[in-house]
């Protein structure tokens, strides 16, 4: 794992080596084991790297590397899980017979050299963000992994093209003179991430998941636009189409035998290696699979709070055991979480508002105490229907559709006639037999949300409602406008159902720009290496193709990922209702964040600075509070 940067200008400034070298330092947290920088002056192109060393610990896996018929230069963030079997058909090819080491950079490098950039993604299995300049064409093409584990931005500014594993690392370059852009701050304002292909700077974007580009010199400033190698709307199109037909028992003994090879391809490493371990289905399904592939205990690592309902560390611990695993845990205290967020900006680079990033960080923090390497088990709700909203958003669409749809505006009108407060008020007397949803205090709240999903016109405008901070976000954005997303493309025609349908938003959007997002940038700002098997792009795909009565079953999902884990695990060790990795952050805005917070959100403030409208945001400031 490392970071990775460059640029390319038509004339190269003299001091060229000392800005790649600026640019890969801004990013050294992602690599601290060593770093490296390649220039060609004639050609106005320079490279930098930032190594995190995991496989070929040695001087061979260094970066940037040249290819041994010298035509190609490659920087290369990720893991090529599969990069053994690709070296052994290269040497039986004879397409490559000189190797100066064992690292997956140098089996890359010998594949993009023999293959080509396209055939070279469609047989990789890894995670992954590179870089590949090529000296004859004088070339630089880009890429990134399938599902979207590893970052990759890029644009241009003032005439030089610029990319990076981070934000941060284009920031350095002396030619960038970006403006933040409004409409991916109108994006955020909704979303709580800033989805690509944008990014928080006016065109500089993210390279979409599962995309490559290659760029010119005369593609200047209308670069051309990325090209996809896998495409998760077709892989799921073809999916629905072509079902496969197993019984309950043959499904879950291929699904254990997928999982079990995923997880063991992702232990390889030339240094200490554990996993995160929540005490849910996904993190205990993949330490069950590493545990039962393992000659020693595998070491697991929890983090815990002792506010009520946030703890489930109690619960991680308790699988652990059961499992043999040497279990660490830590508890920390919220002086312990409020002491990171100073340190959030620095890490993420542009507004992100999960406020999982905390816990997420802190565990990172703690496990690179003891090892380099960390398996993770995020991926299992996209992938087997784990997230409430595939069954609730599911019923709640089938009883929308038969109401008239001028019928389900008019009790819309009627339930924003009052404010969230004025109904509150309303409700007050009644607080004793109402249900907890309509409790003063969040009734008028909930009511308000469902008013905006009673007049959705369509399963897409369902689903931005029910991930949507803001159902209005220009309102809050002083000139903001909302520009396209991935949510924008058609849904293919196969596939039907409401709860597939969110599943594919949630791997195209969800996914990639918030958990793995928060996953790379608070596990990399530790120079931690996470690595995630349940998003195998086989095991994808073959998710994809099991009927969703296997995956979401009486009320309940990961069906069929539960039945694997109860192999390992007792059933009734696992079944409790199902928590996030959270913080009680709104306690703290209420408590002794509330200070920090009213500076913020002062009046003034928010208008000096331009980017968003006070009026909206004192009023939900003042609701929350």
């Amino acid at each position: 794992m490392c970071g990775i940067t460059g640029f390319w200008a038509p004339d190269l400034p003299s001091d060229a080596a000392g800005i790649a070298e600026s640019m890969a330092e801004a990013i050294k947290h992602r690599g601290p084991d060593d770093s490296g920088v390649w220039i060609d002056g004639e050609a106005g192109i320079a490279l930098a790297h930032r190594r995190l060393s995991i496989i070929d610990l040695s001087p061979a896996g260094h970066q940037p590397m040249v290819s041994a018929c010298g035509r190609y230069v490659l920087v290369f963030n990720g893991e090529i899980y599969q990069h053994k079997t690709l070296r052994r058909r290269l040497k039986d090819s004879h397409s490559a017979n000189t190797w100066r080491g064992h690292s997956d950079t140098e089996t890359l490098l010998a594949a993009l050299a023999a293959w080509g950039i396209e055939e070279t993604l469609s047989e990789l299995n890894g995670m992954f963000a590179f870089a590949l300049w090529d000296r004859k064409d004088r070339t630089i093409a880009i890429a990134r992994d399938r599902v979207g584990e590893k970052p990759l931005y890029y644009g241009w500014s003032g005439g030089t093209f610029l990319f990076g594993s981070e934000l941060k690392a284009l920031r350095v370059h002396p030619a960038f003179d970006r403006p933040v852009d409004r409409g991916a701050l109108t994006l955020f304002m909704r979303f709580g991430y800033v989805p690509a292909p944008h990014s928080i700077y006016t065109g500089i974007r993210k390279l979409t998941s599962g995309h490559w580009l290659r760029v010119r010199p005369a593609d200047g400033e209308t670069d051309a636009e990325p090209r996809a190698y896998w495409n998760a709307r077709v892989v799921l199109a073809q999916s629905a189409e072509n079902r496969l037909a197993l019984s309950d028992n043959e499904a879950t003994d291929q699904l254990e035998q997928r999982l079990r090879e995923a997880v063991q391809s992702r232990m390889e490493a030339d240094v200490p290696l554990g996993a995160f371990l929540s005490g849910g289905y996904d993190s205990s399904t993949v330490v069950a699979m590493m545990q039962a592939q393992s000659s020693r205990r595998v070491r697991t690592f929890s983090i815990g709070n002792h506010a009520a309902g946030y703890d489930e560390a109690q619960h991680a611990k308790a699988v652990g055991r059961h499992l043999g695993t040497e279990h660490t845990e830590l508890y920390v205290s919220a002086d312990d979480a409020l002491a990171i967020i100073p340190r959030l900006p620095a890490l993420y680079d542009e507004p992100f508002a999960d406020s999982s990033q905390i816990p997420t960080f802190l565990v990172s923090q703690m496990t690179r105490q003891h090892v380099k390497v960390a398996l993770s088990g995020d991926g299992g709700d996209e992938l087997f229907g784990g997230y409430n909203r595939y069954l609730w958003g599911r019923a709640l669409w089938q009883r929308l559709g038969r109401w008239p749809v001028g019928l389900r505006g008019a009790l819309a009108k009627c339930l924003l006639a009052p404010s969230p407060a004025g109904w509150d008020r309303l409700l007050r007397p009644f607080a004793g037999v109402l249900p907890g949803e309509l409790a003063p205090g969040r009734g008028g709240d909930r009511l308000h949300k469902v008013a905006g999903l009673l007049g959705v016109r369509s399963a897409a405008e369902l689903y931005l409602r029910l991930v949507s901070l803001w159902s209005d976000p220009q309102t809050v954005v002083n000139q903001g406008w909302e520009p396209g997303t991935a949510l924008s493309s058609p849904m293919p025609d196969a596939v039907t159902d409401m709860s597939e349908r969110m599943m594919l938003w949630d791997l195209l959007t969800y996914l990639p720009d918030d958990i793995l997002t928060k996953v790379d940038r608070a596990s990399m700002g530790v120079s931690l290496e996470a690595r995630v098997p349940l998003l195998d792009h086989q095991l994808v795909e073959f998710a994809w193709r099991l009927p969703l009565e296997q995956k979401i079953r009486n009320g309940q999902g990961k069906w069929l990922l539960r039945q694997v884990l109860y192999r390992y695990v007792p059933r009734a060790m696992m079944e409790r209702p199902k928590q996030g990795f959270a913080v009680p952050v709104e306690e703290w805005l209420r408590g002794p964040l509330r200070d920090w917070a009213e500076d913020l959100l002062d009046e003034r403030r928010l208008r000096e600075e331009g980017y968003l409208n006070p009026g909206p945001i004192r009023q939900a400031w003042h609701e929350h509070l």
